[in-house]
């Protein structure tokens, strides 16, 4: 029998000591700050209005099939609607300085206007006043970069163009990620869902009604985002040494030892590991990008390439890929055929559509929305 939530999570203790579907304790703070979040024109979901009451006790629903049944298990974030615009945007609590220091260099105006930027835009940033020793920094709701899954070749194309150039922009500013792992590369869903989405159940609408309205990653490009700089550190130079700092991807070789190393050969890593963990080992068809994943994941750090090569090298193979390849589907590896034969023909008639309207295989985000402040 499946563990109930509250186990998986580690939560059996706190879950004898509320009811079932209210506030866990890392949502509490939340509702403490709730009218002064609201002051400076945000507002959290009803689940975290000091006088909320449960709408399942009145509708007799299970609070899992209700809106503001819906629980963030993330103490350090929480999802909030922009009142002046109605947009969605995440709310992160910031301990560190040197996090909101490295947020907010990234996002200066003069930063920002380069569109090799892939660092997620700091929008504003709060100080709680009864949480003097913390900031609140405000950013773009944004997705996971493989929720929902990649469709095509020319889109995986577009999303590691994208990361590549993000990766370049930070490294040129002597700014290592030490993070950029699956969790904290993102996409931004504007284009995808104009409506938007739940925050928590994402293939929901905003309302919980019904499912979320969207688009491909071929018809509405994605913009993909760098997020998390709690890791990060600016260096005087590229050849810095420093102490490992071991984040969502573990297996770095280099941080096997606890000895100082450089933290620009383990961002290269980091990368190469992704696709080689979510798209070479998982996905059919990525040969093509074996040979440079090798290279970034050497087990000799100095013997990886640095960012500008791996785009020099990646440039040759997006060039060497036809467009019958890149508009093709992707496929997973436990794919049995009759799945792959139905990916195939879903593929077939997409892509009739997509020469009707004189769409790119590779979607091309220059001319897609930007978040502003």
């Amino acid at each position: 029998m499946p563990r109930p939530v509250e186990a998986v999570w580690g939560y059996e203790e706190a879950s004898a000591r509320r009811e079932v579907g209210t506030l866990f304790e890392s949502e509490q703070w939340w509702q403490e700050q709730y009218h002064e979040i609201e002051s400076h024109g945000y507002e959290l979901r009803s689940r975290y209005r000091p006088d909320w009451e449960p709408s399942w006790k009145k509708t007799g629903k299970a609070f899992f099939l209700a809106e503001d049944g819906q629980v963030n298990l993330l103490s350090s974030t929480m999802d909030a609607m922009r009142r002046r615009d109605g947009k969605q945007v995440m709310l992160k609590r910031v301990s560190q300085q040197q996090e909101l220091e490295i947020a907010q260099l990234l996002s200066s105006p003069e930063l920002r206007r380069d569109p090799r930027n892939h660092c997620v835009p700091l929008l504003e940033s709060l100080k709680p006043s009864n949480a003097l020793d913390q900031t609140l920094i405000v950013m773009p709701y944004l997705r996971p970069f493989n929720c929902p899954r990649f469709q095509t070749f020319g889109e995986f194309i577009a999303f590691f163009t994208q990361i590549c150039d993000g990766l370049l922009f930070m490294h040129e500013r002597n700014i290592a990620h030490r993070d950029c792992t699956e969790n904290n590369i993102m996409l931004d869903p504007s284009g995808m869902y104009p409506e938007g989405f739940h925050p928590i159940k994402m293939d929901r609408c905003r309302e919980f009604k019904s499912c979320a309205k969207r688009y491909t990653r071929t018809q509405r490009p994605a913009r993909y985002y760098l997020i998390d700089f709690g890791l990060s550190r600016r260096y005087d130079s590229r050849d810095a040494l420093d102490e490992p700092l071991r984040g969502g991807d573990k297996s770095a070789p280099e941080h096997q030892h606890k000895v100082p190393c450089n933290p620009f050969h383990t961002d290269i890593y980091y990368l190469g590991n992704l696709v080689r963990e979510h798209f070479i080992k998982k996905c059919n068809g990525f040969d093509f990008m074996k040979e440079l994943v090798d290279a970034m994941t050497d087990g000799v750090p100095e013997k990886r390439p640095v960012i500008e090569d791996v785009i020099e090298r990646f440039s040759r193979v997006r060039n060497s890929l036809s467009g019958f390849k890149l508009r093709s589907p992707i496929t997973s590896r436990k794919d049995v055929t009759p799945i792959i034969a139905f990916r195939y023909a879903q593929q077939t008639i997409r892509t009739v559509g997509y020469f009707l309207c004189q769409t790119p295989a590779i979607p091309d985000v220059s001319h897609m929305y930007h978040w502003h402040r």
